[in-house]
């Protein structure tokens, strides 16, 4: 990460202090927020599990970035702690989408595929472009890295949507679908994993660096 992206945190990872970065997160934001909307009218109506999920993880990243932008600036301990949030926020969704998939395997009918590919291609397009926008800031704290592989997630959770829609459009059943959305709970759970191991070692690293200088 190159210096001008802004302040630092311990160990030279970008810590979200930067105008760009600021401005980058609200459209983002914005962004997801629209998505949510869209996704979980459109999941409900077509009967997609996938849909649904992917409309979850809208929600949850829209929730992510604001606290990224409210946690911006302060102490490291304080980001450390917001990311910890973070991470067991995806692992509480991860785990819901993946109970919610084992239901619907003895209760959902067969989604609608037009519906799926459509809006599915749609997020794709606002995720893929929430990436682009976030590439740079990938390598932050786990503040800002949470960021980053919520913005990740979002993107390869759209490709595997599409495929879900091919899939259920081809075989006349809901198990492409249902397939697809305990795949995304499974990379909502690694994700968390992810963000929580870095968060600790921040955290640590906080803690070490409050202690009192030794006594010469």
């Amino acid at each position: 990460m190159s210096a001008h992206c802004g302040n630092h945190a311990h160990g030279g990872a970008f810590d979200g202090a930067s105008a760009r970065y600021r401005r980058t997160l609200w459209i983002v934001i914005l962004l997801n927020v629209a998505m949510f909307a869209a996704e979980i009218v459109a999941g409900a109506l077509s009967g997609s599990m996938a849909l649904q999920a992917d409309a979850l993880d809208f929600a949850a990243d829209a929730a992510t970035y604001g606290l990224t932008l409210w946690m911006i600036g302060r102490p490291a301990a304080w980001r450390a702690t917001a990311a910890l949030f973070k991470g067991a926020s995806l692992a509480l969704m991860g785990s819901y989408v993946l109970g919610a998939t084992f239901y619907r395997v003895f209760t959902q009918g067969v989604p609608e595929p037009l519906t799926m590919g459509a809006v599915g291609f749609a997020a794709l397009a606002v995720n893929v472009t929430a990436a682009l926008l976030l590439y740079r800031f990938r390598d932050g704290d786990a503040n800002v890295r949470s960021v980053w592989l919520c913005s990740r997630n979002d993107a390869i959770g759209n490709v595997a949507v599409m495929l879900a829609a091919l899939g259920v459009f081809g075989t006349g059943t809901a198990w492409p679908d249902l397939a697809v959305a305990a795949l995304m709970a499974g990379l909502f759970l690694y994700s968390s994993f992810q963000i929580v191991r870095q968060a600790l070692g921040e955290l640590r690293a906080a803690r070490i660096d409050a202690l009192p200088a030794p006594r010469a």
